[in-house]
């Protein structure tokens, strides 16, 4: 497959750089990571490319599975699993594998509130006890934009879907820590954005 016949993402390829820089710090040796609405799997095909004791399990909703697997071929990386069909509003019964990290990155803030809600559900099910949950995109904090262009991208959200925005980090945090996740860091990123690192606690 030419790489013309890929989907292509220019906001994956601008903060693959940056995350990549944290995920080397972050993630175990040999982890396996879960990602939650990989769109184009360009973050998996990068991060596999640099990080070879990674083990990444890509997954998107059944609707955008072809896209995202026209993304992933031809790449010949043996650590980038197939992908596989994930909708948190609809998770399966019971997710099997146990991740070290779960995943995800510009998509709290294209969602309603309730979907993200059940993201962090669906995340917090196949962690082990002291994985991470990391939740990379644009945050407010407490109510505020941290910038114009967040703002402007906010409007923009909302214009698409009225349920959709930019969430106060304070939100995801409260929420997360009804799931067992509790934020241990609140990474600042380029352009705006923050990278927050749950670790999962222990089940009660």
């Amino acid at each position: 497959m030419g790489t013309t016949d890929r989907p292509f993402s220019p906001a994956c390829e601008r903060n693959q750089g940056p995350i990549l820089a944290c995920l080397r710090t972050l993630l175990p040796e040999s982890a396996r990571v879960l990602e939650i609405g990989s769109g184009t799997g360009q973050h998996g095909v990068h991060f596999c490319a640099q990080l070879e004791h990674l083990q990444w399990q890509p997954s998107e909703v059944p609707a955008a599975l072809p896209d995202l697997q026209r993304g992933l071929e031809g790449h010949g990386l043996d650590n980038l699993l197939p992908p596989m069909p994930l909708d948190v509003n609809a998770p399966p019964a019971s997710i099997t594998t146990h991740y070290d990290a779960v995943f995800t990155a510009n998509t709290v803030h294209f969602v309603a509130w309730s979907v993200a809600l059940n993201l962090l559900e669906c995340s917090a099910v196949p962690l082990r006890e002291g994985g991470q949950l990391l939740v990379y995109g644009p945050f407010n904090d407490e109510g505020v934009f941290t910038s114009e262009g967040n703002r402007q991208l906010d409007i923009w959200l909302k214009s698409r879907a009225p349920q959709a925005g930019i969430r106060d980090w304070q939100a995801l945090e409260q929420a997360a820590r009804a799931q067992g996740l509790t934020l241990v860091m609140n990474h600042s990123m380029p352009a705006n954005n923050r990278l927050l690192q749950f670790r999962r606690q222990a089940r009660t």
